[in-house]
């Protein structure tokens, strides 16, 4: 049975919404507080270790009455229902979406459950020191060679969690930038040193480049067959891989019904689990297997992922705003956002609707941000007297990790006198220069979880996942599909044929081939 497609904007609920928005528009609402004594304790949700504070946003009981009605009309939780039972609700490419079975821990696929195995005992030979590289030194660095979601998520998760690191050094490559390459590679020892290439196809241009540039540095220094004890790959092309000099026992499978945005649950983890131990691995599995619990069987109007994504619709198709900010008040998330970036704008930057149909309503946000507090030094600025109005969750901890808690007190009187300052502004107050003057009235969503623990890490990731997903059945689009990504490299062909053969006039575009031109003369 194919998802359901439902144009929303048909729907009563979204009518009803359309009416309700006149209302409040133009409506500050800064007085809610004082005039409505429990809207704090009515718009907030507590769940295991997350408290989910809503209540800072231009919306009113009867608001979230009609979000939740719009939830109902375009099929939510029948196709809730159909992402966990596997059906191909990727229609266009003709997959399941199945990145949940790979953290269902009580109910494993066996070929899941035998690559974890695998994982387990690789990454803890790694880490004991059993492995050895070919002149018999243990593994001291690993680097992961990958790109997209086979870079971003380990890459998020290894800088998240360094609390939790071992004497291991991880590194990415990522870029086809040569000149990032050679930076990396000079940090290394081709004796001591660990690669995990990871490809689904293992044809990913900048991945198999890069690969084969760091296999060409490594035998500089010794012989191919030595390739087994330094090489590993993550991939379902187990043919590729071997070709490239990788033993089949080294390579660890990937299945279709995964997309690579949200494959760092996968066999894609490895460089998590040689960062951290695959015991803290499993812990950020358990975290987003909870999450997935949450999201599947709590009711609408208590549910963490579907509450924050229905607020983003409102803002988003109703009070035309087209970006959202993400702000976490600690360092350990400084790569949370790009990682965000690719799930959420590559899986809702579609415009054509799940019947085929051109799509008249604004879908996918811009989501950008940074870590608090710096960011209060930076753009801040323009959320609080900006004249864009940009909705913005603030992620925070009620503990530190290294015991700092005067720093720390200090890190969450800002993230809590934000949200205040965003609202409030300087409403009600006089104000007599007018420079000084804040509208207030600006939006804001805060998720204080009680400590940076890979369970609730894995929590968090898996939230935001379901949030785009929610978003996309509203939005009655296929959220993981990507073919806006496939375009660009299809046209890079034709330009690296036309750089390589020194012949512009291969490229029909003008402004291109003057652009070739004058790389070709620089």
């Amino acid at each position: 049975m194919p998802l359901p497609a439902i144009n929303p904007t048909k729907t009563n609920a979204w009518k009803a919404l359309e009416a309700h928005f006149q209302e409040l528009k133009d409506k500050q609402m800064q007085d809610v507080f004082s005039n409505e004594p429990t809207r704090a304790g009515r718009f907030k949700i507590e769940w295991k270790d997350f408290y989910v504070d809503y209540s800072k946003n231009r919306i009113t009981d009867k608001t979230i009455s009609l979000l939740l009605n719009l939830a109902e009309e375009v099929g939510l939780k029948e196709a809730i229902n159909q992402q966990f039972s596997g059906k191909p609700i990727n229609q266009t490419e003709g997959r399941a979406v199945l990145h949940t079975a790979l953290r269902d821990l009580n109910n494993l696929k066996p070929e899941v459950a035998s690559t974890l195995q695998k994982m387990k005992g690789f990454s803890e030979e790694i880490l004991s020191g059993k492995h050895k590289g070919f002149s018999g030194k243990p593994i001291t660095d690993v680097v992961n060679i990958g790109i997209g979601g086979s870079h971003l998520g380990p890459e998020m998760v290894t800088d998240a969690l360094q609390y939790y690191r071992n004497h291991l050094n991880i590194h990415f490559i990522a870029n086809i930038d040569g000149d990032d390459v050679k930076e990396i590679l000079k940090k290394l020892n081709p004796e001591t040193t660990l690669f995990i290439v990871v490809s689904k196809s293992f044809t990913t241009q900048e991945t198999i480049v890069n690969a084969t540039v760091v296999r060409d540095w490594f035998l500089k220094t010794t012989v191919e067959e030595n390739i087994q004890s330094h090489f590993v790959a993550v991939s379902a092309n187990i043919q590729g891989a071997i070709d490239f000099g990788i033993s089949e026992d080294n390579i660890f499978p990937m299945w279709d019904w995964v997309g690579g945005r949200f494959s760092l649950w996968s066999s894609v983890g490895l460089s998590i689990c040689c960062a951290v131990g695959y015991h803290n691995f499993e812990a950020i599995l358990k975290g987003a297997s909870e999450m997935d619990g949450h999201f599947k069987n709590e009711e609408f109007d208590k549910n963490i992922p579907i509450v924050l994504a229905l607020l983003s619709i409102w803002y988003n198709n109703f009070f035309k705003v087209e970006s959202e900010a993400v702000v976490a008040y600690s360092q350990y998330l400084n790569k949370l956002v790009p990682y965000l970036q690719q799930a959420i704008m590559e899986s809702n930057g579609k415009n054509i609707d799940r019947n085929g149909d051109k799509i008249d309503y604004q879908t996918g946000t811009i989501v950008w941000g940074n870590v608090g507090s710096n960011s209060q030094h930076a753009y801040f600025q323009l959320l609080h007297q900006g004249t864009k109005l940009i909705p913005t969750d603030f992620i925070g901890f009620s503990k530190p990790l290294q015991g700092n808690f005067k720093n720390h007190n200090i890190l969450m009187a800002n993230y809590l006198a934000q949200t205040e300052a965003l609202w409030e502004g300087t409403y009600n107050k006089e104000v007599e220069n007018p420079f000084k003057f804040f509208e207030g009235n600006k939006p804001t969503n805060s998720i204080l979880i009680k400590k940076l623990t890979p369970n609730s890490l894995g929590k968090l990731i898996a939230m935001y996942e379901h949030k785009l997903f929610v978003q996309g059945i509203i939005w009655n689009i296929f959220s993981y599909d990507q073919w806006g990504v496939e375009l660009g490299k299809t046209v890079a062909k034709g330009t690296l044929s036309s750089i390589e053969n020194k012949n512009a006039s291969e490229i029909k575009n003008s402004s291109t081939q003057n652009l070739i031109k004058k790389l070709l003369d620089s």
